[in-house]
């Protein structure tokens, strides 16, 4: 494949086995495996495993790319910009104050929610069967 040339779209995987979506989501939100529910779905933050210790599952195929960091931002954005406009709106503090509390919290926001968003997408691509081609 060449550089100008599209990737081609992924195909879903039929193995026949029942795959319920929720269950899969949660348990991925969980940092668990979607197959067997055992905490090994990341070897660090960030990193996923390339395969469950624990029932063998092949975890390399389901790459989340950016899709968690989309979904961690329009979430924080709908946290944080309500609670910024009603604080504004009960006490108008200064904009320092508006900058030392919603940055740190923005920040740590991310941090707890992006590797859950990120286990969450991995359990849904695995429940739908998607692979790269």
């Amino acid at each position: 494949m060449s550089p100008s040339e599209p990737a081609a779209p992924p195909i879903p995987i039929d193995d026949g086995e029942p795959r319920d979506r929720p269950i899969a989501m949660w348990r991925g939100w969980c940092g668990r495996c979607p197959r067997c529910g055992e905490p090994t779905l990341f070897r660090a933050y960030l990193k996923m495993a390339s395969t469950c210790v624990s029932c063998g599952e092949d975890l390399e195929p389901f790459r989340a790319d950016d899709a968690p960091a989309y979904f961690t931002i329009f979430l924080i954005g709908h946290i944080v910009v309500p609670l910024v406009l009603m604080i504004e709106r009960s006490w108008a503090p200064s904009l320092w104050v508006h900058a030392l509390l919603w940055i740190p919290a923005s920040v740590a926001l991310s941090l707890v929610l992006l590797p859950r968003i990120k286990g969450a997408t991995i359990g849904l691509l695995w429940a739908l069967r998607f692979k790269p081609r």
